[in-house]
């Protein structure tokens, strides 16, 4: 069953084709991680949605304190029966139907879709073929509106079906400077000795949550630095390591990318030091 504005239906068609999300991809998301009830991250998730919906200019309904959604949100986990799993979430908002590009009214509505997720605590996939390359067919602009989850994913859309058709795991979309910015589906790092870089948010990537909280993670180390600063394709196959993050999986080593094999020796080290986090939160 799904939450469509507080309440729970089967998870059929519930939006008309007057819907903005659908229309014009006049919508916001946040996907999140519970574990046995609890949503990791889950302050960062709520900021980072009032944020994204006062930048595209949605009035936040009176209600959406972040006991009111996290409330709703266990409330769909637990009519699912997933209580105690690991449970992937998303969290929907759009602005309601009617209007053309100008919406004609001030209404939110949300919805909650819940699924089965494999692991409570980050792992490290087991994926020797985890082989990525540059999607270079269509290119980020950079810009606050890049940063947000919003419904327009096209070209995530469009590198996952160039991935597919080329074998590849993953693709790293680059701006219109040409430079790396993000994964197909999270942040990307990039790792040098000891060494780690991330592309700045000004560069339009995402404003990822894991990516928050993997800055802290090397910040609070004392055995590595990190550097928030545009990646060149070329410095890509000078690299010692290479990862993906996001809220699901966590981690995402890259094995391959075109000739160059990275190796994963820190990247398990950042993995374990979230964990160790994780645990102590």
């Amino acid at each position: 069953m799904i939450n469509f504005n507080g309440t729970l239906i089967e998870n059929t068609t519930f939006i008309s084709s007057e819907n903005r999300g659908y229309k014009y991809g006049d919508a916001l998301f946040e996907t999140l991680k519970v574990v046995h009830g609890k949503i990791l991250f889950w302050e960062d998730h709520y900021f980072r949605l009032m944020s994204s919906m006062r930048i595209m200019r949605m009035e936040i309904p009176m209600n959406f304190t972040m006991e009111f959604l996290e409330q709703e949100i266990i409330k769909t986990i637990n009519v699912n029966g997933l209580a105690k799993s690991s449970v992937r979430v998303r969290l929907n908002v759009d602005r309601g139907e009617g209007g053309k590009y100008l919406p004609k009214e001030k209404i939110i509505n949300y919805f909650i879709v819940v699924e089965k997720a494999d692991n409570d605590f980050y792992t490290i996939p087991k994926n020797e073929e985890y082989t990525v390359d540059l999607y270079k067919d269509y290119f980020v602009a950079p810009g606050l509106l890049s940063t947000l989850k919003t419904n327009n994913k096209a070209i995530n859309v469009l590198g996952s079906i160039y991935a597919e058709e080329n074998q590849f795991a993953n693709c790293l979309l680059l701006n219109t400077n040409k430079s790396v910015v993000e994964a197909l589906n999270g942040n990307v790092f990039l790792i040098s000795g000891e060494h780690i870089k991330t592309p700045p948010i000004d560069d339009g990537c995402l404003k990822g949550i894991m990516r928050k909280q993997i800055i802290e993670v090397i910040v609070n180390s004392g055995d590595y630095t990190i550097e928030e600063t545009s990646i060149s394709p070329f410095e890509l196959q000078k690299a010692d390591e290479l990862f993906i993050t996001n809220v699901i999986v966590g981690i995402q080593p890259v094995l391959k990318y075109r000739k160059k094999a990275f190796n994963t020796k820190i990247t398990e080290d950042i993995l374990k030091r979230l964990n160790t986090k994780l645990r102590l939160s």
